[in-house]
């Protein structure tokens, strides 16, 4: 989480500060609608520079997942900008238009119009004549991003309709992306924030066109069949395995990826549970948490044809500290399934104690985690919820007296992992220590 902190933080200074050096009207305006001009700009610059950030992380760069923590992590700065975006441009619009409301009900004096200078370059007198254009798009723009930006974080919304509908985004952002080339202060191109914002408008159309044209991910995809499926009917959950008919680069434990078991439904993030082995298998545990996910029982089948992309993520189990603590709630238990499915072929020395905790006691399921467990040498405590009450970091701490000597390693609700991190922080351990996966999406 301090990475995309720092890197959402540092994003918004450095387009102030560039902002700053370029626009003077802030420390000579004298009027309110010299004020209101070089806010429009400002509010203008951020709401496309954070926006531009936000396209580019849509398509998965995974350049990017070392400097920012995986893809979870990306993603989550995503919303962030978003939602940020989203405020932002609702002040720029609000900027330009309340004004004018003002000036209509007579609270405010209309100011004197300067008639603009006739422009001797090619390029800006081009965009001089587009203004009224610019305006227009810029507006309608608007009200769609507000619209899509609020359905993409509406919960109830289905995901096969957001899947669908947050596509679209780009397409608002191309016409965001000629508002801003067009209005944007041409003296501003003259500046350190002209070539800066160039670069992201750029950037941000290029990831665009990749959304609109379906090219998101394409090279890290493989095509397979369903080997296998297991259900666990009481857990409303599935193992599918899946034997790959095209290449597979491979994937560590921890990492996930994107499945299509159905084209119309789009591509769903699941973490990966098995090991890489070199042939060819991939395997998923998948819990029915949606509408979507509480048909796969009884929609897949063996022979099935799936696209799966990938892998991502940073959730690697890596450190220098002899000895590892896991927390797997609920589902979030699949990865460090993975883990000890690599460890049992290839172990390192760590220490190991792994916290399941589980609303209902599968046996079957139990058992499998249990062979596991000890095929790794791991430490195996579950907890069932109705019968062993909530887990917590006392009760942590009093079954690994050496916990201090561990680094943690979590994966489930994001909220009983924020309270674990919180408790562990208070009891003196550093906050880089403690591992969670920010596993979710939207």
């Amino acid at each position: 989480m301090k990475k995309i902190k720092l890197a959402y933080v540092a994003l918004f200074i450095a387009l102030t500060g560039l902002w700053l050096i370029a626009d003077t009207v802030l420390s000579t305006a004298n009027n309110f609608f010299a004020l209101r001009s070089s806010l429009i700009n400002y509010s203008g610059i951020l709401g496309i520079g954070v926006m531009s950030v936000a396209m580019i992380l849509a398509i998965r760069p995974v350049l990017f997942e070392p400097y920012l923590g995986g893809l979870d992590k990306m993603y989550r700065l995503h919303k962030w900008l978003g939602i940020s975006g989203l405020v932002i441009a609702v002040i720029h619009w609000m900027w330009a238009q309340v004004p004018k409301w003002l000036v209509g009900s007579g609270l405010i004096e209309r100011p004197v119009r300067i008639r603009a200078p006739e422009e001797t370059v090619a390029i800006f007198k081009y965009f001089q004549s587009q203004r009224g254009l610019a305006e227009s798009m810029g507006e309608w723009a608007f009200y769609a991003a507000v619209l899509l930006i609020i359905l993409a974080l509406m919960k109830r919304f289905p995901y096969r309709h957001f899947f669908k509908t947050h596509r679209l985004l780009a397409i608002v952002y191309l016409f965001l992306v000629f508002h801003s080339v067009v209005l944007m202060k041409f003296g501003f191109w003259g500046e350190a924030i002209g070539p800066v914002m160039a670069v992201l408008m750029i950037g941000g159309s290029v990831a665009a066109l990749a959304v609109l044209f379906r090219r998101v991910g394409q090279s890290r995809q493989a095509v397979g069949e369903i080997e296998a499926i297991a259900h666990h009917k009481d857990l409303q959950v599935i193992e599918v395995t899946i034997q790959f008919k095209g290449r597979w680069a491979g994937h560590e434990a921890g990492q996930f990826a994107f499945v299509t078991f159905d084209e119309k439904e789009g591509a769903h993030p699941f973490t990966i549970s098995s090991a890489w082995n070199n042939d060819g298998r991939i395997a998923f545990i998948i819990k029915g948490l949606g509408d979507y996910t509480h048909t796969l029982p009884t929609t897949l089948k063996a022979g099935d044809v799936v696209k799966v992309e990938g892998p991502y993520g940073r959730f690697n189990f890596g450190g220098s500290k002899p000895r590892q603590i896991w927390v797997g709630g609920g589902i979030g238990i699949t990865p460090f399934v993975a883990r000890m499915k690599t460890l049992a072929n290839q172990p390192d020395g760590t220490t190991i104690d792994l916290f399941h905790t589980t609303a209902v006691l599968d046996e079957t399921a139990i058992g499998k985690l249990q062979r596991d467990a000890l095929a790794a040498n791991v430490r195996l405590h579950v907890l069932v919820d109705a019968r062993d009450g909530r887990l917590s970091t006392e009760r942590i701490c009093e079954a690994v007296p050496q916990w201090q000597s561990a680094d943690i390693w979590f994966c489930g609700p994001t909220g009983f992992g924020q309270a674990l991190r919180k408790d562990f922080i208070a009891k003196g351990l550093a906050p880089g220590d403690f591992h969670q996966e920010l596993f979710n999406i939207r």
